[in-house]
């Protein structure tokens, strides 16, 4: 009973501190505003130019903040569960950068593309990326070993990018294939989010119910089939999140590393090992660091702004080499 008081209490101060975080980032950039002006604006149905900036442009880019960030940590949680790899993220295992040729692809051949069509190619190419990692990985001896799986994640992200490189300097739209991927929320308008946070919503949740599940697999795929789990439908349906959250998640901002790394570690370390928890805790904690990311993206230099996956880079290499020193989860 002491424990599940604790964790109330750990949800209950995570979500303050995001809802803090929300209204810091509503507040404050290259035009800052009151708290009292954010809550007016969301709060009135008047109009200003005060307002409309807040609304049109501020409001929709945290949105995207939260919803990618709770995207890429859930999927990063998931992939390190289901691989028993502490290393795995969308960005380091390929799907990011397999999105990212498809996305540049859709660019160069379909321009008029809308934004459903846009997230479709990128679940294929996250696919793409995913199966070419896992493929390569599997074929040296010893199987998915998490050396392994990083250095084809490595190498494959790398051939994928220099091919999306390639289509850019070819087809001469290098310029407008990097103002997408460049990872950042600058230019989120209400139209994507409005195509793109359903299919988010719907992942994480399938995910949350997927999470006992989950946590008897990351244990052990011999003890989940003694306990009936049929563990090949289970692989399948997280398979699919994963490439729903990270392909919806380059389609809306971009490429962004690190976070699904990041962030399921740190959970860990406030809720413990199981899934049941990791993952509601995984979206709070992802949304709020997002949200700083983006902050701190848009005051480091104002009024210029600085990338927001530099930002993350920054964070996420040194805590990269911490885990791979470490040897281990959290």
């Amino acid at each position: 009973m002491r424990k599940k008081s604790v964790l109330a209490l750990k949800f209950i101060f995570s979500i303050s501190l995001l809802i803090c975080m929300f209204f810091t980032a509503m507040s404050f950039g290259a035009a800052e505003n009151s708290i009292k002006d954010v809550w007016f604006a969301l709060t009135n149905s008047q109009m200003s130019d005060a307002i409309s900036i807040i609304r049109d442009i501020r409001l929709p880019r945290e949105v995207a903040a939260i919803a990618v960030g709770a995207a890429l940590a859930v999927s990063g949680a998931i992939m390190q569960g289901l691989t028993r790899n502490p290393l795995a993220d969308p960005g380091l295992f390929g799907l990011t950068a397999g999105a990212n040729v498809a996305l540049a692809i859709t660019i160069a051949l379909l321009p008029t593309a809308n934004y459903f069509l846009t997230m479709i190619v990128c679940f294929i190419g996250a696919t793409v990326g995913a199966v070419l990692v896992f493929g390569i990985s599997s074929m040296k001896k010893g199987g998915f070993s998490s050396f392994h799986i990083v250095l084809a994640g490595a190498a494959i992200s790398s051939f994928l990018f220099a091919i999306a490189e390639g289509i850019g300097i070819y087809f001469k739209i290098s310029k407008d294939i990097s103002m997408w991927t460049a990872g950042g929320m600058i230019g989120t308008n209400w139209k994507q989010l409005q195509i793109i946070t359903p299919f988010i919503l719907v992942g994480i949740i399938l995910a949350i119910f997927l999470s006992k599940q989950l946590t008897i697999l990351s244990l052990s795929e011999e003890v989940a089939v003694s306990l009936g789990q049929n563990i090949f439908t289970v692989k399948i349906l997280l398979f699919i999140v994963i490439i729903v959250l990270s392909g919806a998640s380059v389609a809306l901002v971009g490429n962004m590393t690190f976070i699904g790394l990041m962030i399921p570690h740190i959970v860990r370390t406030i809720v413990g090992t199981d899934y049941r928890y990791i993952l509601p805790m995984a979206v709070i904690v992802g949304a709020t660091f997002m949200l700083l990311a983006d902050t701190i993206g848009r005051m480091l230099n104002a009024p210029y702004e600085t990338p927001v996956v530099a930002i993350i880079s920054v964070i996420g290499l040194p805590f990269f080499l911490l885990i791979v020193r470490k040897g281990g989860f959290s």
